[in-house]
């Protein structure tokens, strides 16, 4: 049976726009909220009107953005992806973009018709200043990944001032779950930290890393339930990447992804009032990876262009270069032409699991073969 094509770029967006538009009629108890996302909503169509103009002259532009705006963290979770990429440290480890240039990043991004903007790092709230510089880019949405740690008032206050900053909340199921990977103590603190958003007001989203220990509990009803009645708009699945030889156990075989992904279909169609993503999974059932630029590109905390987080690797950085120059590099140009992002692995990445090809573009594209 001819697996049914989904489009993940639309779903994604008619989700934030069904968000936008929730918010839009809740006026009277959400006042603040609502004339935000009513502007929001004029910007979105704007820039989607330009990145289509823009298609239509032969240039993709894609629709979402992903910035590690620092290489530094304040957790050592485990089984992290990025310290297994040497791209997250306990100390900066490479000079930072400062918040002027992430500034220029945002402008250009939105220049381009580029409406969202993931912040993520390392731990993103540890650059205060560029958070707040994001803030000032009305036009554009900032769900920030976060372990919440370093949530304060002031955070909080800025959230409620900035509509634009939306916090993804970074769980692993209930109490042991979480407190096992993310340290004692964690969950109770992401807990009181969601209370205190929906009590403000705020919308916010919850990213899950997906095992085979805990997949039963994440994807079971009574999980997204609570979500829901804490105030959780949106839930972001990522499968687990393997990060050593000893993890193995960890992620998801054949068997075990089929499983996965069926109980995840149910899901999304139980709460269709929740944005429900699953990275790789919804990847695979719509034409492959969409990073470098198909669907989104990143850029690593020191401005280097990568495909994606999970994909560290860069032949151009947006200080020489421009995002739209970055948008165009040789690297993400040979991915998208040369049939990668669309090949079968085993799970989690396939720019990750295939990491020697991707390091092998680079040579080849550094020697001037190819």
């Amino acid at each position: 049976m001819e697996e049914k094509y989904f489009d993940l770029q639309a779903y994604l967006i008619k989700g934030v726009d069904k968000i936008v538009d929730r918010s839009v009629r809740a006026v009277i108890s959400n006042p603040a909220q609502s004339l935000y996302m009513a502007s929001f909503a004029k910007s979105v169509k704007k820039a989607a009107d330009y990145r289509k103009a823009q298609e239509d002259k032969g240039e993709h532009i894609p629709p979402f953005l992903i910035c590690s705006i620092t290489d530094t963290c304040n957790l050592n979770c485990a089984g992290c992806y990025a310290r297994a990429n040497n791209a997250c440290h306990d100390e900066n480890r490479k000079p930072q973009l400062t918040a002027e240039e992430w500034d220029c990043v945002f402008s250009q991004a939105s220049d381009m018709g580029i409406s969202f903007i993931l912040l993520a790092g390392g731990e993103p709230t540890v650059r205060r200043d560029v958070i707040e510089t994001a803030a000032a880019h009305k036009d554009i949405l900032f769900p920030v990944f976060t372990n919440g740690v370093l949530l304060d008032d002031k955070y909080f206050r800025l959230f409620a001032k900035s509509r634009n900053l939306v916090p993804m909340m970074s769980i692993e199921g209930g109490r042991g779950a979480t407190d096992n990977r993310r340290g004692k103590g964690m969950y109770d603190r992401l807990l009181g930290n969601m209370k205190r958003l929906k009590a403000e007001g705020l919308i916010f989203g919850a990213s899950v890393t997906v095992t085979t220990k805990n997949m039963e509990e994440v994807c079971s009803a009574e999980f997204l339930e609570a979500l829901a009645n804490d105030g959780c708009k949106a839930v972001i699945y990522v499968e687990y990447v393997p990060v050593g030889n000893d993890d193995g156990e960890l992620a998801f075989d054949d068997e075990m992804r089929e499983r996965f992904e069926k109980r995840f279909g149910a899901l999304r169609n139980e709460h269709d009032d929740m944005v429900l993503v699953s990275f790789p999974g919804d990847e695979k059932s719509s034409g492959g990876c969409i990073a470098a630029g198909r669907g989104f590109f990143h850029i690593n905390s020191s401005g280097g262009a990568e495909p994606c987080p999970f994909s560290p690797y860069s032949d151009v950085n947006v200080k020489d270069t421009g995002l739209r120059e970055a948008l165009h590099s040789n690297l993400f140009t040979a991915l998208q032409s040369g049939g990668l992002l669309m090949e079968e692995h085993r799970g989690g990445c396939v720019l990750f699991e295939k990491k020697d090809a991707v390091e092998g573009i680079i040579a080849q594209k550094q020697q001037g073969v190819g």
